[in-house]
């Protein structure tokens, strides 16, 4: 009877270890199956991101510029930024008559350019612009692979939409997190905008140019400046001096007159001045001359 239940004991435990390795088995199998969908579903996309970077140098900076907008256009791009700066390096003024000067400058003008081409084409634009450079001072092309980052953010967006409804559902039974959905909602935007930018970046490459043209010179006649060769001649001038001068010799007069009563109150001053003056003199010298005589008459 013992034997009999030790062994119905021993055919009970192997079936448990069966059921329970089979029970792992499929626990195991249904965590790998989706693990195994999503690294069939996640293969990287090739996503290469082309940027190239242009110095040359060329005949006319301006026409380089409408080519170059043609160009672009035809190609199926778009001028993103341009811009066009003249810097003076040297200019002087030499008289050609009383009244204009010619001016001579020297200049240098410098293009700058930023396009977006489609990506496919990239080498073949950058061909078409070395040929209309005289010749090319600098040339790169940089490709950075983002391959990786855009799978990264195509399944955490997914995770996102997982998780989205995985709040939905128990905010329909229980209680409404919507904050947390929020935050999920705009982290998922986040990541497709991610993705968005990385499919343009990669479909349509940016090139940036730099374009010069050599030193150019040029002369126009300009209007004189200096007010110091309008005045007349010596002859004339002279002449005006005189006239200035009688000018100023009259008005003085008149003033002069205006101040009669002034001018007659400092002579009536003057002389009564110049009286007391002189009388005190001739007291002095009256004085003096009988010390003088009082003196020799007591020798």
């Amino acid at each position: 009877m013992k034997r009999n239940i030790i062994a119905i004991a021993i055919v009970l435990t192997i079936f448990g270890c069966q059921k329970s390795n089979e029970k792992y088995a499929s626990a195991d199998t249904a965590v790998l199956e989706p693990l195994s969908k999503e690294s069939a579903d996640s293969t990287a996309a090739e996503k290469i991101i082309k940027t190239a970077d242009m110095r040359f140098r060329v005949k006319d900076v301006q026409n380089t510029k409408e080519q170059l907008s043609k160009t672009i256009k035809a190609e199926g791009g778009t001028v993103a930024e341009f811009s066009i700066e003249s810097t003076i390096q040297e200019t002087d003024k030499v008289k050609q008559s009383t009244d204009s000067l010619k001016e001579i400058t020297s200049y240098r003008t410098q293009g700058y350019l930023v396009a977006k081409v489609p990506s496919e084409k990239l080498d073949e634009f950058t061909n078409t612009i070395a040929r209309m450079a005289v010749f090319v001072d600098h040339q790169s092309m940089k490709m950075d692979d983002q391959s990786i980052a855009y799978l990264a953010n195509k399944l955490k967006a997914q995770n996102r939409v997982d998780a989205i409804e995985k709040i939905n559902k128990v905010a329909s039974k229980k209680s409404a997190n919507v904050e947390s959905s929020l935050y999920i909602k705009d982290d998922y935007v986040d990541k497709k905008i991610e993705n968005m930018q990385i499919d343009s970046r990669v479909k349509f490459s940016t090139i940036t140019l730099n374009f010069y043209q050599d030193n150019t010179v040029k002369t126009m006649i300009v209007a004189n400046d200096n007010l110091y060769d309008y005045r007349p001649a010596f002859v004339n001038r002279l002449w005006l001096g005189i006239v200035n001068g009688w000018t100023i010799f009259k008005e003085i007069i008149i003033a002069i007159s205006n101040l009669w009563m002034l001018i007659l109150v400092g002579f009536a001053i003057f002389f009564t001045i110049k009286y007391f003056i002189r009388r005190n003199k001739l007291k002095i010298e009256e004085a003096t001359k009988n010390r003088i005589d009082q003196a020799a008459n007591n020798k």
